[in-house]
């Protein structure tokens, strides 16, 4: 019999990994990292730095988005992938600087519409990380489209430790919000040296590639990723902008810090489900293709038992990282965990999507989220305050998910097996209520977590969640537990 698994799907998988271990270092580092921010700066100064934060990543990711998927397309296409390199480089310095322009010149307008004039220079001093994180994140792309994965993740491993390294030194040192700015602008400086050393695009030499080549496919998916970068960030503009104080947006920020990882999983999975689709439709493997597909939000599915875990924890989570001050966070991220894992799926599905040449449909079905979440958050935030605020955000979520979901059916006629959602609802439940009831807060957080989520694993396992060629598989990719002679 055939494997299920090609080889092409054995090297996505093996890249997901890699680059969600890389990726998941912002946790430990983020946790430390958090701790010593809101233990210097307080909940005002700690909520001036999520306010600038907020804005200058939904920026460079909007700049990441706009030519990201568009990058790992091209770029796997072709026999010569340094022609363009060199115009994806250029086209992210170009709009880069242009952002960073403008936000200079909106900062004090920004400011005072948020009634935080202090933020203004906060604005001014991180416009300066914008054009050096787009370079980074153009090396990123192309390494992804070439297939290094490898040296992908090395990257993001490297800017996370440096991260964490200035921030504390900066902001021990007393220099506090400016120097976590300058801690943050230091790991993207960071990030492009260690890009450069993997892979070289020239910036300068002549190239036959025109910049619409790339913008032709990258339109519509940057109008996706804006919409529903405006939709995930707008929960904490208008907490601020209708009544909330600076501490409250910074409790808020905590909570959607502490609710990152299923977004770090999309972050590493969704690129490269892309890149490879693309490749197997290329080559006539449709039937492989779609059953990759499947299995991509089925693996979404299985992150729910994980996520009712924290839910369940959540109290206990952020005041072991942020200090009681925070403890108020608690309600929110159980909240926006839920909501994270719906815009997991929302990756994912897109993924698919674009690889069957329907990427017009991932805006059409983004775009109506913002007027929903607008009103949502209009009518929400003034009654139930940042529980509504975080709802809102949650529920627009899953109401995207569910539309790509079934743009994904209509598309391939596939959804993510019923038996999997099943197991997932069942062994979550167990996960939620054994997380809330046993309390285990300080340093037997860990141990916690640690016994929880082997629970849940051995739970899928004895529901029959994974046959034998996925346990297999599973063991491949661990060097010691591999077959004698078995390939890397």
């Amino acid at each position: 019999m055939k494997p299920r698994f090609s080889t092409q799907g054995r090297h996505t998988l093996d890249g997901t990994v890699r680059v969600f271990v890389a990726e998941a270092l912002i946790l430990p580092t983020g946790l430390v990292t958090t701790a010593v921010l809101t233990r210097h700066l307080g909940t005002e100064g700690y909520g001036l730095f999520t306010l600038a934060a907020t804005l200058v990543v939904w920026v460079e990711w909007c700049i990441t988005a706009l030519f990201a998927r568009a990058t790992y397309l091209r770029i796997s296409e072709a026999t010569d992938w340094r022609p363009i390199g060199t115009a994806v480089l250029r086209l992210h310095l170009v709009v880069s600087t242009a952002c960073a322009v403008v936000l200079v010149l909106a900062a004090a307008p920004l400011a005072k519409l948020l009634g935080e004039p202090v933020l203004s220079g906060y604005l001014r001093l991180f416009a300066i990380d914008i054009p050096i994180a787009s370079l980074a994140h153009a090396h990123r792309d192309i390494l992804i489209g070439i297939g290094g994965f490898r040296q992908r993740a090395l990257i993001s491993a490297g800017r996370w430790s440096v991260r964490l390294i200035l921030i504390v030194v900066l902001v021990s040192l007393g220099f506090s919000v400016p120097g976590a700015i300058v801690a943050s602008i230091g790991a993207s400086v960071a990030e492009a040296g260690v890009a450069r050393c993997f892979v070289r695009p020239a910036l300068c030499a002549r190239t036959p590639v025109p910049a619409w080549l790339l913008l032709e496919h990258a339109l519509p998916l940057f109008f996706y990723s804006l919409s529903m970068m405006a939709v995930e960030k707008l929960d904490l503009f208008f907490l601020k902008t209708l009544g909330g104080s600076a501490e409250l947006a910074g409790i808020y920020g905590v909570a959607q810090n502490l609710a990152i990882v299923p977004r770090l999983f999309a972050l590493a999975f969704s690129p490269l489900l892309l890149s490879t689709l693309t490749r197997l439709l290329r080559d006539g493997n449709e039937r492989l293709a779609r059953d990759m597909g499947r299995d991509g939000m089925r693996l979404v599915i299985l992150l729910l038992p994980f996520a009712a875990m924290a839910a369940g924890a959540a109290g206990e989570v952020v005041e072991a990282i942020a200090g009681q001050r925070f403890g108020d966070a608690g309600p929110l991220l159980a909240i926006l965990i839920f909501g994270a894992i719906a815009s997991t799926m929302m990756s994912v599905a897109t993924a698919i999507l674009t690889a069957g040449g329907q990427s017009g449909w991932t805006f059409v079905l983004a775009f109506p989220l913002l007027p929903v979440a607008i009103g949502g958050h209009l009518l929400s935030i003034p009654r139930f305050g940042a529980l509504g605020a975080s709802a809102v955000t949650a529920g627009c979520a899953l109401l995207g998910a569910l539309a790509t979901m079934g743009a994904v059916y209509r598309l391939w006629r596939i959804v993510p097996p019923a038996g999997s959602l099943l197991r997932s609802l069942a062994v979550g439940g167990g996960a939620y209520v054994l997380a809330a009831g046993w309390a285990a807060g300080g340093l037997l957080l860990p141990l916690k977590f640690g016994v929880i989520m082997l629970l849940i694993t051995l739970g899928l396992l004895g529901l029959g969640e994974f046959d034998r060629r996925e346990l297999a598989l599973a063991r491949s990719l661990v060097p010691w537990l591999a077959p004698a002679g078995q390939d890397e």
